[in-house]
């Protein structure tokens, strides 16, 4: 069965499956056809060194000889009948479905060659006399295309993990008002209409409206917005997003299919079932070899038994040696010697390939769809400006930072660390409140400091002059984040926050469009922080305040506009679009359901790394290609010869020199592959 039958099984499995709850099973499933190709490979290989050693062609071409036994001719039937029966089962049944598909792809090629060649063979030991047999070749050809076909299946064994890594984001239990009491109850047994409560830090159970209390919550794993965000009556939340200090009481309104989390599993299902499979140039070359290894064979049988009466033997060797060759070894090892070598290669450049039809496309790929958080940007808050008005700005930085110290608000540890990295010793503050969405109040040093939102200090009737209200429309016109500050009456700073672009983006992003790489940004924030951002990076474009249930239209949206697109994110709102995209690739860093969900994995959550992957791909594409040529290239001339073109000036081709030289192709893709650790993936191209 080749790889496009493959993937076609699994995601219909895949569908059902995680309709009953079985993603375990499908992965099981994957391990199971792996497990399969190596035990084949593995009993094969062994039976397969007695019987080169008991070939009459081997010890020809070796000149050595074993002196013949009873039942000489009967153990060496026997071992190669269990290769070709057990080791080429897969291939045959492979063929079948292929044929059923109406593909004359790799598996019938495999599946002519082996059985004409293990027919012929039998008829060599039991009715034909002084002609050689096939038993050696189709038994190394059976060990080399399951060595290959199982190397394969480790690069497209799919990882199924992400909708099990979404699943682990809903809470097992949570905390239902019944009866005047709070009871801690299975999520499953949540119904529509229940009020549920969550306290400081608790993850969200299920999708609800908030009817009492308020509260920041952290939606980055669900939105990707960096900055938590206030919700309180009336508003809703999300299952899986986390409560930040305050506690809520939410209704619930939706359960099982209709929430948020589980759309966004649906639609990762509906992308990967969808999702086509890219034809590998392997099965192209074998599908038109196949046609040409019939065509030919049967040509050269009824020409020199009919019409050139040359005799039927002679026919049926030549016919023979013309399928057994034109079913190179070389042709199986081509893509999978590469593929495991470049894999390699990726991993020790901190690239994790799991989906080896990444390396196919990567090279053709003309447009990069970068998620903002996380990805270009640090994904954290950081602190970009201080503003001073009265005191200096390590004052400002002194007073707030130290009244943020024992937060574990991102604003508060943003501050921490910034005051941190400039050697500060700070105050522990006294009476410390947080005024949920709106800032923190405490005093430092008895003085009242106060920390927050413009409106903020508006509610405290602090005074506020026109200068800092008009360097806080300049810092807010740049998209950051702002706090004021205020000792006792007066507002005497602005501390202003961003989620500040990676040190190597903009290089990288430099370096891509020197490549010819079309590059846009994709983000749930807002249009101004977008913008803002989007013009720091030097990217040809942005999407803002996109759902996440809208990123992977929108990556369907570039490629029905005839792109071919790569998306690099890092969030759980990622999965559908890595999935949807020519090429998904994940920031490392990123959450386990990205990283699942993606094609390629880049460990150093570094953008330049998708250079070395664009390098890679090059190279990787290249190798195979030189392979195929190299695989395929020599049917030109040895097809005909074997088919007895050349006879009337003298020259031919014996089977088993056929077969030598089908074996030293073998030996060239091998070396040809090597040659791809010497690549430099940093080097400028």
């Amino acid at each position: 069965m080749d790889p496009s039958e493959h993937k076609k099984m699994d995601h219909s499995e895949h569908k059902k499956m995680t309709q009953h709850g079985e993603g375990g099973k499908h992965q099981d499933h994957h391990a199971m056809m792996e497990l399969d190709f190596r035990k084949r490979f593995f009993v094969s290989l062994i039976i397969t060194g007695p019987i080169l050693i008991l070939s009459p062609t081997i010890q020809q071409w070796f000149n050595f000889t074993i002196p013949h036994f009873p039942g000489y001719d009967y153990v060496l039937f026997g071992l190669a009948t269990v290769i070709a029966f057990y080791g080429g089962w897969p291939f045959f049944k492979g063929g079948y479905e292929s044929i059923k598909r109406g593909v004359l792809g790799m598996m019938v090629l495999v599946s002519i060659a082996v059985s004409t060649g293990y027919l012929f063979s039998v008829a060599t030991t039991f009715i034909l006399v002084d002609t050689v047999d096939f038993y050696w070749e189709i038994s190394t050809l059976v060990v080399f295309l399951l060595f290959g076909h199982w190397m394969e299946m480790r690069m497209t064994r799919k990882a199924t993990g992400a909708l099990q890594e979404l699943v682990k984001l809903i809470p097992p239990t949570a905390n239902l008002f019944k009866d005047g009491e709070i009871i801690e109850v299975p999520t499953a047994q949540v119904k529509i209409g229940d009020t549920l409560l969550i306290r400081p830090g608790d993850k969200v159970p299920i999708d609800g409206i908030v009817v009492e209390g308020k509260s920041s919550l952290d939606e980055s794993m669900i939105t990707g917005e960096s900055k938590p965000v206030l919700r309180e009556e009336g508003d809703e939340v999300i299952g899986g997003t986390i409560n930040g200090l305050g506690a809520i009481k939410i209704r619930i309104e939706k359960t099982g299919e209709e929430t948020a989390l589980a759309q966004i599993i649906k639609l990762m299902e509906e992308v990967q079932g969808s999702k086509p499979p890219v034809q590998k140039l392997a099965d192209r070359a074998a599908h038109y070899l196949t046609i040409v290894a019939i065509t030919v064979g049967l040509g050269s049988f009824i020409y020199w038994n009919y019409i050139a009466s040359a005799g039927l033997v002679f026919a049926i060797t030549t016919a023979v040696t013309v399928t057994v060759i034109a079913c190179p070894h070389a042709l199986g090892l081509a893509i999978p010697t590469v593929t495991a070598i470049s894999t390699t290669l990726a991993a020790k450049n901190g690239i994790l390939v799991k989906n080896a039809d990444a390396l196919e496309v990567g090279e053709n790929i003309d447009t990069i769809l970068f998620d903002k958080t996380g990805t270009l940007t640090t994904g954290a808050f950081s602190v970009t400006d201080v503003v001073a008005v009265g005191l200096s700005e390590d004052e400002v930085l002194y007073y707030v930072a130290s009244l943020e110290s024992l937060s574990e608000h991102p604003i508060g540890q943003a501050l921490n660390s910034h005051a941190k990295d400039k050697g500060m010793s700070l105050s522990e503050p006294s009476g410390f409140k947080a005024i949920a969405g709106h800032g923190v109040k405490g005093e430092v040093e008895g003085k009242t400091v106060t920390a927050g939102t413009l409106r903020l200090m508006n509610t405290e009737k602090l005074d506020i002059s026109h200068e800092m209200i008009e360097k806080g429309n300049h810092l807010y016109d740049e998209a950051k984040t702002l706090s004021y500050v205020a000792l006792d009456n007066k507002v005497v700073g602005i501390v202003a926050f961003a989620d500040v672009l990676k040190p190597n983006s903009i290089q990288a992003i430099m370096e891509l469009h020197k490549l010819g790489k079309e590059i846009i940004m994709i983000t749930g924030d807002n249009e101004r922080t977008a913008a803002a951002i989007a013009k720091q990076a030097g990217v040809d474009g942005y999407l803002a305040e996109v759902l996440p249930q809208d990123k992977a239209d929108q990556v369907r949206k570039l490629q029905d506009s005839g792109k071919r697109v790569a998306m690099v994110g890092d969030g759980i709102n990622d999965g559908p679009a890595l999935l949807q995209a020519d090429v998904g690739i994940a920031i490392g860093a990123g959450t386990d359901v990205a990283i699942e969900s993606a094609d390629i994995v880049l460990m150093k959550s570094e953008p330049e790394d998708v250079l070395k992957l664009i390098r890679l791909s090059k190279a990787t594409m290249r190798k195979m290609k030189q392979n195929l040529m190299w695989a395929t290239g020599y049917n030109a001339i040895a097809i005909p010869v074997a088919a007895g073109v050349l006879l009337p000036w003298g020259i031919t081709l014996r089977p088993e020199m056929g077969a030598l030289i089908m074996s030293a192709s073998s030996i060239i893709v091998v070396v040809n592959a090597l040659l791809l650790r010497n690549e430099k993936l940093d080097a400028h191209q």
